[in-house]
């Protein structure tokens, strides 16, 4: 980053009282800092901690300088959406289960903070996908995602049948309950739930991923970054199904329409704390390692 950081966003639930005793410790600092402090103007304003302004949502994306997620995962891929048309850096503070994307313990928080405004974070910028959702008759919606797009089966007890294309040219027609398309990133989500691999977030891959598949032959692929993977429908005609983007609603999957992904062309900014690494993050949510008689050099 070489600009100075002068105004900071924070998002987060911050009805829920662990990400409220984390704000609470952290707003302090940040004026300490001499730094304004925004939140979103949204449905979580009214349990905002104090020492914040309050700000509309275009406003505060076009004058913080850094985003400050405080909670799990899913609020960290909120953050990212709300920056993603922007080159606003990211910094997650995980208050959440599991915690792959929001990797700052709250006892680190500070020292993390000051790593930020010193310019010694790792600037770890990660692809985006797009989904575009094309109906019969033309009409189209799209949407961005850092993790994965999915779709999946509406209706309980009836299984889905769908054909996938890889850059234009036939892969396979799938039975099952849908299919989950990620990123490097999204890789350690639903994904790995599915069977795919952990991807290491420097690889410019794509996983596709069957969910729930018939037959046990229909596993999942990597494929290169710069693919477009388009899914259609067949089969029943009385069938649809659920598009996601980031767990976000993007539309539904009809007979006669086309669901089409391929990365955006664009990226998000996280940042890591001095000494980051992407392996011992995965021993630490995984628990590689416990009870081995190897040890970390």
């Amino acid at each position: 980053m070489h600009e100075p950081i002068r105004t900071c966003a924070l998002v987060g639930k911050f009805q829920d009282p662990r990400v409220a005793e984390c704000a609470q410790a952290l707003i302090p600092e940040l004026l300490a800092r001499r730094l304004t402090v925004l939140v979103p103007q949204d449905s979580t304003s009214a349990s905002a901690p104090g020492g914040v302004a309050v700000t509309p949502l275009p406003e505060l994306i076009e004058r913080c300088d850094l985003m400050m997620a405080i909670g799990g995962d899913g609020t960290l891929l909120y953050a990212a959406g709300l920056v993603a048309e922007h080159d606003i850096p990211l910094l997650g503070i995980n208050r959440g289960r599991l915690g792959f994307l929001t990797d700052v313990l709250p006892q680190d928080m500070v020292r993390s903070l000051d790593a930020v405004l010193a310019g010694q974070c790792e600037a770890d910028r990660r692809t985006l996908l797009q989904a575009r959702l094309r109906a019969a008759d033309g009409q189209e919606v799209q949407h961005s995602a850092l993790n994965d797009v999915v779709f999946n089966r509406l209706e309980t007890g009836r299984m889905l049948e769908f054909e996938t294309r890889i850059d234009g040219r036939y892969v396979n027609s799938h039975g099952g309950d849908g299919l989950v398309v990620a990123t490097a990133t999204g890789s350690t989500a639903y994904a790995l739930s599915c069977g795919g691999p952990i991807i290491e977030p420097r690889l410019n891959v794509l996983v596709v991923a069957p969910i729930s598949p018939h037959t046990l032959s229909d596993r999942p692929i990597v494929v290169p970054g710069d693919s477009l993977i388009e899914v259609r429908l067949i089969g029943q005609t009385e069938t649809c199904a659920q598009v996601t983007c980031d767990a976000q609603m993007l539309g539904e999957l009809r007979p006669g329409s086309q669901l089409q992904i391929a990365t955006a062309g664009r990226s998000v900014t996280l940042l890591h704390p001095p000494g980051y690494d992407f392996y011992r993050l995965l021993r630490s949510k995984l628990h590689w390692g416990v009870g081995s008689v190897a040890h970390e050099r």
